[in-house]
């Protein structure tokens, strides 16, 4: 798959994960969606790594999004852990 594709599939992986996930993000939609891009990545090596198995099939393959989505839940709740709790403490 090209890099256009990639950006594509983050940019949806991330929007999914926001859903799965909802609530207040430090730093907005830009970072929702460079979150998306990096865990579609992210996704991507870990089910070649852990699972050997080739996840980044094409584009329209389940296994590809399944990795994507997940890799960018991981990112999400590592940015919500190491960003949100210190903002939350300030406002209380």
């Amino acid at each position: 798959m090209g890099i256009i594709a990639w950006i594509l599939i983050g940019l949806l992986a991330g929007a999914i994960a926001k859903l799965l996930l909802p609530g207040k993000d430090p730093g907005g939609i830009i970072v929702t969606m460079l979150i998306g891009i990096a865990g579609g990545l992210l996704g991507g090596w870990l089910g070649k790594v852990i699972f050997g198995v080739d996840s980044i099939d094409g584009f329209f393959d389940l296994s590809t999004w399944i990795a994507a989505v997940v890799g960018s839940l991981i990112l999400l709740i590592l940015y919500r852990a190491l960003t949100g709790n210190s903002r939350s403490h300030r406002h209380a």
